[in-house]
């Protein structure tokens, strides 16, 4: 396998996604509430209590991300099988500020409750006994 070509180099007239593994196709990630207390903590615990999710923060905004591919990507040339008909969200991501790069890095991003019950102890103080 030929190594992916910086986004500099990709050739006029072609696009980064023609050399991508369709990252943007392999997940979704939606806003959420900035949490400011330990029961908002707690449902952000139970988020990364399932598989294949994570929480990262950007800019100030705090996401839920989960990692699911795409149905309609194809696994040989991970291009859209169903591109004609794909929905808005896609037809509007543009290629131009896109992940294509692999040295993307998060305010904060959580794979584990436990990060996360750390962070909010950092953050609130000791949790109160019950």
């Amino acid at each position: 396998m030929k190594p992916k070509p910086k986004r500099e180099d990709i050739p006029e007239g072609k696009c980064p996604c023609d050399y991508c593994p369709g990252k943007c196709c392999r997940y979704f990630a939606l806003p959420i509430d900035t949490p400011d207390n330990w029961k908002q903590f707690d449902y952000i615990r139970w988020f990364l209590l399932h598989d294949s999710s994570s929480v990262f923060v950007d800019d100030g905004t705090w996401y839920l991300l989960v990692h699911t591919k795409c149905k309609h990507l194809d696994g040989k040339t991970n291009l859209c099988l169903d591109y004609e008909r794909r929905p808005n969200i896609c037809r509007e991501y543009s290629s131009a500020k896109c992940e294509y790069e692999d040295h993307y890095v998060y305010d904060q991003y959580f794979e584990l409750p436990e990060q996360v019950e750390e962070y909010a102890e950092a953050v609130l103080g000791q949790r109160r006994k019950r």
